[in-house]
C-alpha cells in the first residue's frame, strides 16, 4: 500500500500546485504509515530527484513523448497502470485543470471514492473523512470515503509547502502501455512575459470602476512592482477591455493567491466565488456599500484614480524604485 501523488508538469517544468500536492501526499502517507511515491508523465527538464525534499522517496517517471500533452483518457489509463504497479490505495492530485479532468475518470475506472477540492488532511480517527469546500467556497463539508481505493484533489493554496532542504528521491523508469492519443496539438499560443494567474502569489485585479481600458496602466504598474499577475472581472472581459484569460470568478478562473487586490470591483457573488480562497483580500472602491467590503480583510473607501497612484508611489519608495 502507498500514497501515489500525481506530479503535474507543463513544458517540462513542475507546476507550483504539484509542490503542495507533494507535501500533502507525504503528510498523508506519514499519517497512514505508508510510503509516499510520485508519478510524472512526459518529458521533464527539472531535477526530479530534488523533489525528495518534499517527502517522497520514489518517483515513477514515464518519459514517453506521447505524454507531453494532456489527453485525459490516455492519462487515466496510464495512472491506473501506475496505481496497480505501486499498490497505491490513495491517489492525490492538485485540484487544477488537469486534476479535475483526470481524477473523475480514474475514480470511475478504479471504482474509487473521490473528494474534489480537499482543504485539509483526512480525519482518520474514526474512518476516513475529508474536509472540502462547497457552494463556491461559502461552506465546508466533511465527506467519508469508504472504498478500498481513495482519490483526493487538493485545493490550491490550502496546504503549506515545506521543504526539508535535503533528501533525494529515487527515480524509477515507468513504461506503461500508452494508447494512441486522439488529440493532436497543432500549435500553442502562450502568453509571455506575465505571471500565470494559476501560479501567482499576488494578483492585482480591476473592474468597471476603472472606466476604460486606457486606464489599465495603473493596474499593470502596480502588478509589475509587486511581481503580481493581473486579472479582471467578467464585465471588463466581456467589454473587451482585457483578454478573457484574465477573467476571474465563477464563470472564469478560480484562484487562491496569498494576496488579491481588487480595484473598482463591486464584488458580486459570481466574482467572489472565484477569489474567496485568497489568503488576504484588499478592496479599493469609492462605494462604501460595495458588497466586496464584507469579504475583504482590508478595505479602502476612495476613488481608484486618487488612491492607486499613492499606493504605487509608496511601493516604489519601499522598493527604492525611481
Amino acid at each position: 500500500m502507498s500514497v501515489l501523488i500525481f506530479i503535474d508538469q507543463s513544458e517540462g517544468h513542475i507546476k507550483k500546485a504539484s509542490f503542495e500536492a507533494l507535501c500533502y501526499g507525504s503528510k498523508l502517507a506519514a499519517q497512514l504509515a505508508v510510503p509516499a511515491e510520485g508519478i510524472v508523465l512526459g518529458s521533464v527538464h527539472d531535477d526530479l530527484t530534488a523533489l525528495g525534499q518534499y517527502g517522497v522517496k520514489k518517483i515513477h517517471h514515464a518519459p514517453d513523448p506521447q505524454l507531453d500533452h494532456l489527453d485525459a483518457q490516455v492519462f487515466t489509463s496510464v495512472l491506473a497502470q501506475a496505481a496497480e504497479a505501486t499498490g497505491a490505495k490513495m491517489i492525490v492530485f492538485s485540484n487544477n485543470a488537469d486534476g479535475k479532468t483526470i481524477a473523475p475518470r480514474l475514480s470511475a475506472r478504479l471504482k474509487a471514492a473521490l473528494v474534489a477540492g480537499a482543504t485539509a488532511l483526512p480525519d482518520t480517527a474514526n474512518g476516513f473523512v475529508v474536509k472540502k469546500s462547497v457552494f463556491s467556497g461559502k461552506a465546508f463539508a466533511n465527506i467519508a470515503l469508504n472504498t478500498e481505493i481513495r482519490i483526493i484533489t487538493l485545493n490550491a493554496n490550502s496546504f503549506p509547502v515545506t521543504a526539508s532542504g535535503d533528501g533525494n528521491a529515487e527515480i524509477i523508469p515507468f513504461k506503461p502501455v500508452v494508447d494512441a492519443t486522439k488529440i493532436k496539438v497543432i500549435s500553442t499560443n502562450k502568453v509571455k512575459g506575465e505571471v500565470p494567474l494559476s501560479e501567482a502569489e499576488v494578483v492585482v485585479s480591476g473592474g468597471r470602476g476603472l472606466k476604460g481600458p486606457e486606464n489599465w496602466g495603473m493596474i499593470e504598474e502596480l502588478a509589475k512592482l509587486l511581481g503580481a499577475a493581473t486579472a479582471c472581472s467578467r464585465p471588463v472581459a466581456d467589454a473587451h477591455w482585457r483578454p478573457h484569460h484574465e477573467h476571474v470568478g465563477q464563470t472564469g478562473l478560480a484562484i487562491a493567491p496569498n494576496l488579491y487586490i481588487a480595484i473598482g470591483i463591486s464584488g458580486a457573488i459570481q466574482h467572489l466565488a472565484g477569489v474567496n480562497r485568497s489568503k488576504t483580500i484588499v478592496v479599493i472602491n469609492k462605494d462604501p456599500e460595495a458588497p466586496f467590503f464584507k469579504a475583504a480583510d482590508y478595505g479602502i473607501v476612495g476613488d481608484a484614480f486618487e488612491v492607486l497612484p499613492k499606493i504605487i508611489e509608496e511601493v516604489k519608495e519601499l522598493k527604492g524604485v525611481a
